[in-house]
C-alpha cells in the first residue's frame, strides 16, 4: 500500500481528481479522521472535511506513475 496526503480545496479539484484516480484500476481511500471513502467517489469526497488536509491510501506498490499524474494535489 502506498500512502500519501492531498489536499482538495475547491469543487474543480475534486472534479479533476476523481478524473484522474478513475484511470486506475487499484483501490485508493481517502482518510480524515475516523471516515475512509473510496476515491473514486465524488459524493464520498464531499462528504469529507476538505478544509484540511486528507489521508490518501492507494492499495498498490506500484504507484510512481499515479503519484506523478496526482503531484499537484500532494501536500509535500
Amino acid at each position: 500500500m502506498t500512502k500519501a496526503t492531498v489536499s482538495l480545496q475547491a469543487i474543480n479539484d475534486v472534479k479533476e481528481f476523481v478524473n484522474l484516480v478513475m484511470r486506475y484500476d487499484f483501490d485508493i481511500d481517502l482518510v480524515s479522521g475516523r471516515y475512509a471513502v473510496d476515491a473514486k467517489s465524488i459524493m464520498g469526497i464531499f462528504s469529507l472535511d476538505l478544509s484540511k488536509p486528507i489521508e490518501l491510501n492507494a492499495h498498490t506498490d506500484d504507484a510512481e506513475a499515479f503519484l506523478q499524474d496526482i503531484n499537484k494535489f500532494l501536500v509535500k
